[in-house]
This record gives structure tokens, sequence and C-alpha cells, in this order.
């Protein structure tokens, strides 16, 4: 049976949900031509590849802060709600037949740890990036596992903290948090390659009144 890592506050959490929303009115912002943004999450739109402005800064005074010989790949960073929530009631779904026990309740707390719930989902807000690291001609670093492996497929190696990971995967995952939490991301914790800025679990991560950014149109 699944277990929940009781030490992990999940974005299904109700202290997140209870974080106000204070929206900024800062407008999202292409990536592509500033940073190095990979296209394997690409949708016709270019959705994939847009953050909040003030987000997409912070990636770029990290970016400057690497060691020779790491860039930040861009994944993923904007998400229409639709496809957020196609893609949390997937998951959902995949864990109720993996898993006949659980309840729904269950369910939506297991899927949380994967995918946020649209009502809170910070891709949707623009102030979610999912990334990695890469070298100069591209070739991504061993993180320990591939950008976006559920908890089940990676035998919760997905985790930022997991033990068990090579050396030299969990010695990435320190460089990235080493460039990323000055400049004032968070890290969910089931996810090494999800950071976000000025949604509701940073600001319930930091101490923040409330979120910066809310759903965002494209």
């Amino acid at each position: 049976m699944w277990q929940l890592d009781t030490d992990v506050v999940l974005i299904s959490d109700p202290r997140v949900s209870a974080v106000p929303v204070r929206e900024c009115g800062e407008p999202l912002a292409d990536v592509r031509g500033r940073l190095r943004v990979d296209t394997r999450m690409a949708d016709a739109d270019g959705a994939y590849a847009h953050l909040r402005a003030g987000l997409l800064d912070r990636l770029e005074q990290a970016e400057s802060a690497l060691p020779d010989g790491f860039h930040l790949l861009i994944v993923e960073g904007y998400r229409p709600i639709a496809t957020q929530r196609r893609i949390f009631e997937g998951y959902r779904a995949e864990l109720l037949t993996t898993f006949p026990d659980m309840t729904p309740d269950e369910s939506y707390i297991a899927a949380s740890r994967y995918v946020s719930p649209v009502e809170v989902a910070p891709h949707t807000a623009g102030a979610a990036v999912d990334l990695t690291l890469c070298a100069p001609d591209g070739t991504e670093y061993d993180m320990g596992t591939e950008v976006n492996d559920n908890p089940e497929e990676s035998g919760g190696a997905c985790y930022t903290a997991a033990a068990g990971i090579p050396a030299e995967a969990r010695a990435h995952r320190k460089i990235l948090a080493a460039v990323l939490e000055p400049v004032g991301l968070v890290n969910y914790p089931t996810e090494w390659w999800h950071w976000s800025y000025g949604d509701r679990y940073w600001a319930m991560s930091t101490g923040a009144p409330a979120a910066l950014y809310g759903p965002a149109p494209f």
C-alpha cells in the first residue's frame, strides 16, 4: 500500500489553501531567448515556456550563479487550468487502479505528491517551474531520476531528499538548490525539479502573508 511521508507538507494540505492570494498583476514572460528551454512538454501555443516576469528574473540571477559547465534547463512553466485538471485527475485515477483499497480522500492526497490540485496549482499561476541542470552542449546531468518521474515509478527517488540516489545526483540537486534558494524560490519536497515563487505553497513555506500570483490567463 502507498505510504505518506508525514514530514512533508503536501500542496493539498489545508494550510496551503488557506493562504490568501493578493494578485500583483505581473505579466507572463517568455523564457525562450533568455534561458535554455527543453521542448519535451511543449504545447502548440507555447504556454509551457512562460513564467511570471519576476520569477524569470530570479531564474536569470540563479543561472548567473551556477558553477562553470552548468546551466538551468527549463522543462515547463505555465500550465493552463484545463491541462492541470487533466493531469491531476489522470494520475489520481491511476492511483485508484493501482491501489483499489485507497479511499477518494486518500487518492486526492496521494495524487498531490506528484501534481497539484487545480485549486492551488502554482503552474496555472505561472509561479512554478520544472527544471533541471545541463552542460553547455545540452546534455542533462544525472539528478537521480528523470524530470516528472512519479513516486511509484521512481521508488520514491523523486523526493528531493530521497536516500539511496547516487552521490553524483545528490551533489547536482544541491547545486540546483544552492542557486535557487538564495533568489527566493522554494522547492516542493516530493519533486526535486519543481521550484516556485509567489504562489500559495511559497507563501506557506516562507511565512509570507499572502501569495503574489493567482491563476493567470495565457
